[in-house]
């Protein structure tokens, strides 16, 4: 019998479709047995978000400040050592791992579960998750868990559109939040179609017991580089690294003097969306010529293990 831990974090409900999906092939089989880690914070948080609520938990998210979390099952710290995979699904907050996943990562009990495990991370997001996949990668280096692949799947409506769609989803708690503005999210075909994923997995879980070293998704399209954000996701950790660090000196959560801070970083930041990333873009393309064998090397970086 081959053990998966599912270990997942989802506050709109649509990762949780995705990682369903994903492990459906393997619930039909009876040599795989699925157990479930849901991430709960003691503190949870609302969905849809209160505007200025979303924007104060950017410095600790960003810095990665692990919060308080209900306590894990015992059984499944206790038994760590019969899992011989583990699908760590996350959600992307402000270019970082969402605190949650962040959290569950650097506590104790995760030294346990992920020591000397292979790990397939499953992503949804707007479309911006570099960043985020290499803050998961040395979280999980030093747990000591090896990645053997990664799973990304983006918002439908394309980059430009999302950058409207995706944040009115989160402030009014629709995809489709007007008749105008595209539907956020991932689309429901990509959805289902992550079924793909689960039936390689389940066909190298079923092959032999040996324990699983290598990708297993290669081929599948399990992500897909958009070179345009790659400049764009390094200008933004820089400055959200820099404004983390500010608003964090600036004072607590909801603290009058952090949501002065935020009203100037909120601005600073659609004159960013606005101004910087544009620009950058267009340099990037006028440049591309001579700049696409390293660009090309940066994509195949990011795209692994699984590639595109």
């Amino acid at each position: 019998m081959r053990k998966v831990l599912v270990i997942n974090y989802s506050q709109t409900g649509q990762l949780t479709r995705i990682v369903n999906a994903i492990i459906a092939p393997m619930q039909k089989s009876d040599e795989i047995e699925l157990e479930y880690l849901t991430v709960k914070p003691k503190e949870d948080y609302p969905f849809p978000w209160p505007f200025f609520r979303f924007f104060h938990v950017f410095p600790e998210t960003v810095k990665m400040t692990p919060q308080a979390l209900e306590p894990i099952d015992s059984n499944i710290v206790n038994n760590a050592d019969d899992y011989d995979l583990i699908i760590l699904s996350y959600q992307v907050w402000f270019l970082s791992p969402s605190r949650p996943i962040s959290s569950l990562l650097q506590s104790d009990e995760a030294k346990k579960i992920f020591k000397d495990k292979p790990v397939v991370t499953v992503i949804g997001c707007r479309g911006m998750w570099l960043n985020a996949q290499e803050k998961v990668k040395g979280l999980l280096n030093q747990l000591q868990a090896k990645l053997v692949d990664n799973v990304a799947l983006i918002d439908d409506c394309g980059a430009a559109f999302s950058f409207l769609a995706t944040p009115l989803w989160m402030f009014t708690g629709r995809k489709k939040s007007y008749s105008w503005v595209p539907k956020a999210g991932v689309s429901d075909e990509d959805i289902e179609n992550s079924s793909r994923f689960g039936d390689a997995i389940k066909n190298r879980l079923l092959s032999d017991n040996s324990k699983i070293t290598e990708p297993m998704l290669k081929g599948l399209s399990a992500v897909k580089i958009n070179e345009k954000l790659i400049a764009s996701e390094r200008v933004g950790s820089h400055s959200f690294r820099i404004w983390s660090k500010l608003l964090s000196a600036l004072g607590p959560q909801n603290s009058i003097r952090r949501s002065c801070g935020l009203t100037v970083y909120v601005l600073f930041l659609l004159t960013l969306i606005l101004t910087v990333v544009p620009i950058s873009a267009l340099i990037k393309k006028l440049i591309k010529p001579i700049t696409q064998k390293r660009t090309n090397a940066q994509k195949a970086y990011f795209a692994e293990p699984s590639g595109e």
